[in-house]
């Protein structure tokens, strides 16, 4: 037998810690394709008018491809830290220092390449569903054809090729064997009880109770400012969390003996302080990856509601024109919209409203007071409720987006004119019919004509009808070229324009939707990698407990809580730290997130919830089939 086929074996004969190293890689590697399919596709190139969504794609997969080597690198270590033994063996079999770095090497080798050729494969089978998926999120309306990506397979291979060699390199560079007596003791030597500190564990919630009041009490802009000492406090407190605070809660609960000697949790709490002890590191990087996935995930999703919902919401009109006394191409205007409606059969019912705007002491801007009559004719259009004012009668009219008031759209109660008139509004109206994102006035008929001269008076044309027909969005986009920004008028084009901000935001929706599944993915493989690190010593220690009468029910309850703790606690954390995050987020928008920030929390605990069901069943089998 060859060296290389003895490496080789080695890697068939570790199928299970290999199995999730491979796995991860595999994935690591399929993502990084699909992203370099999506950036070398020819409807993505800078000759295209999406070449902006192929750009963000390109920068987006050489950050997957940084985080993969660190990735790569932590599995790699893990999985080398649970074959102290075996390589105490090897070099108790007369192999050298020199011989077993070669041999890592090799295996390392193997695994990456077969993980970049499945990466590969797998790729290439999900191609067209992954680009078919692409067109409908980035909202593309040509179709992204499949194409076989040869650029893209080269850039991968070569990449991750390299990436391997490096990590194995390094692995190999920074190899120590130690003594062989302590290789071939692997985990039976004693770790000595851990220790904590009452000190640092009071610092973990002073510095969590004063990030957290910051970040839920911090209003617009300072929630930027405060956003760099808030995380640097939250780190640092999510580490001393599990590496003090923990076992120190861990030592109360073992001195307390009601608890300690109560059915099994004397197997649990005896082991949990060591436990808590050697996977800190792995917990503290599972909830800081894990909070910037819901984060990066949960941000975007909601920042496209912020966007998306003024324009759907607040604008019920298929088109409109919002034109001052001073544009002399208004007439010509109203003609050309339409002209280009009629051409492109969209099924729009025109509507002219007049505007009055009047000076209120005390505001910058004009405030539009319009008739009842008037309004009720714009609300009859849109098949609206109308306003029934008594007489003497006022309504203040805004409308709210997700609960939420907008800045410049304060209601109040009295109004008072630059020419004496006061107003008093005793009514509050929710309505989107008028053009303003201000709070609007509607008087009785006769009060408004009472008002005398407005200080501007403006022509409001509109065009009613249903939204999401065919024709509607290239019509917009060509009325939109004829309309630059001017003082003299405001067009809107609903459809095109919801359109437009779906496309330019989707790319980044769709890039941060991936970025956050590889994080959360790589957080679960490290709780993989860490539990499975201790499968050796849970067979030994309950194989020698079942002998003393350990039942078979009490030993799954026992493992069922160790794996919870293991999987739930850093998620936990990690799902903590981003509803505040969320919440700070919707505070500096001053815009309610809540729906959406506990749709994005919710999944990815359900996903953990699943994850953990799946490794548990698999586990305890392996546990039970040693006893």
């Amino acid at each position: 037998m060859t060296f290389r086929q003895f490496a080789f074996n080695n890697v068939a004969r570790n199928k299970r810690l290999y199995a999730a190293y491979f796995l991860s890689s595999l994935f690591t590697v399929m993502v990084f394709f699909t992203f370099s399919i999506f950036a070398y596709h020819p409807m993505l190139g800078p000759e295209n008018v999406h070449s902006s969504a192929g750009s963000a794609l390109s920068v987006s997969k050489w950050i997957i491809y940084v985080f993969s080597f660190f990735f790569v690198l932590y599995s790699m270590s893990a999985f080398l830290q649970s074959r102290k033994r075996e390589f105490g063996l090897l070099m108790l079999q007369g192999m050298s220092i020199g011989q077993l770095r070669r041999m890592v090497f090799l295996e390392n080798m193997i695994i990456g390449s077969a993980a970049t050729a499945g990466g590969i494969g797998l790729g290439l089978v999900f191609a067209k569903a992954v680009l078919l998926l692409g067109e409908n999120v980035l909202y593309i309306e040509d179709r992204l054809a499949f194409y076989f990506p040869l650029k893209a397979i080269e850039m991968t291979v070569i990449s991750f090729l390299i990436l391997f060699v490096l990590i194995s390199f390094f692995i190999s560079a920074v190899l120590r064997s130690g003594k062989l007596v302590t290789l071939i003791k692997g985990s039976k030597i004693s770790k000595g009880e851990p220790k904590a500190s009452v000190v640092l564990s009071l610092i973990v919630v002073l510095l969590l109770a004063v990030s957290y009041t910051l970040s839920l009490l911090a209003k617009g802009a300072m929630v930027v400012v405060l956003l760099f000492p808030v995380v640097i406090m939250v780190c640092v407190a999510t580490y001393l969390l599990f590496t003090q605070l923990s076992v120190y809660v861990i030592r109360l609960l073992k001195g307390r003996e009601s608890i300690f000697w109560r059915k099994t949790n004397m197997l649990l709490l005896s082991d949990l302080a060591y436990r808590m002890k050697d996977n800190a590191r792995t917990f503290f990087l599972v909830s800081i990856i894990s909070t910037v996935a819901f984060c990066s995930i949960g941000s975007l999703y909601g920042f496209r509601t912020v966007l998306l919902e003024p324009l759907t919401d607040s604008n019920p009109y298929l088109v409109s024109l919002n034109s001052t006394a001073s544009n002399p191409e208004e007439e010509r205007q109203v003609q050309m919209i339409d002209q280009e409606l009629s051409k492109a059969n969209v099924k729009a019912v025109p509507m002219e409203a007049s505007l009055s705007y009047y000076q209120v002491k005390g505001d910058k801007r004009p405030t539009l007071i319009i008739s009842q009559s008037e309004y009720n004719r714009l609300a009859d259009g849109l098949q609206m409720e109308p306003i029934q004012l008594k007489n003497g009668e006022a309504a203040a009219v805004g409308y709210w987006v997700s609960s939420t008031l907008m800045a410049d759209q304060q209601l109040k109660s009295d109004y008072k004119l630059a020419s004496g008139v006061t107003i008093h509004a005793g009514r509050q109206v929710l309505s989107t019919i008028l053009p303003e994102n201000k709070a609007s006035l509607v008087l009785t008929d006769e009060a408004y004509h009472q008002l005398g001269q407005p200080n501007e008076i403006r022509q409001f044309h509109v065009w009613i009808g249903a939204e999401g027909q065919p024709g509607a969005v290239k019509a917009g986009e060509k009325l939109a070229d004829q309309f630059p920004y001017s003082d003299e008028y405001r067009f809107t084009a609903k459809d095109y324009q919801l359109r437009a901000t779906i496309q330019g935001y989707a790319p980044m929706l769709f890039i941060g939707l991936f970025v956050g599944v590889v994080f959360f993915v790589s957080a679960g493989s490290f709780l993989y990698f860490r539990l499975y690190s201790d499968l050796d010593g849970d067979k030994e220690k309950f194989r020698s407990i079942s002998k003393l009468g350990l039942s078979e029910k009490e030993l799954t309850r026992v493992l069922t809580r160790q794996i919870s703790l293991l999987f739930f606690a850093p998620i936990v954390v990690a799902l903590i730290h981003g509803a505040v995050a969320l919440t700070a987020l919707s505070n500096m928008f001053e815009y309610s997130l809540f729906r959406e920030s506990a749709a994005v929390l919710g999944v990815f605990f359900l996903i953990q919830v699943v994850y953990f069901i799946i490794v548990r069943f698999f586990y305890i089998k392996q546990v039970k089939a040693a006893l």
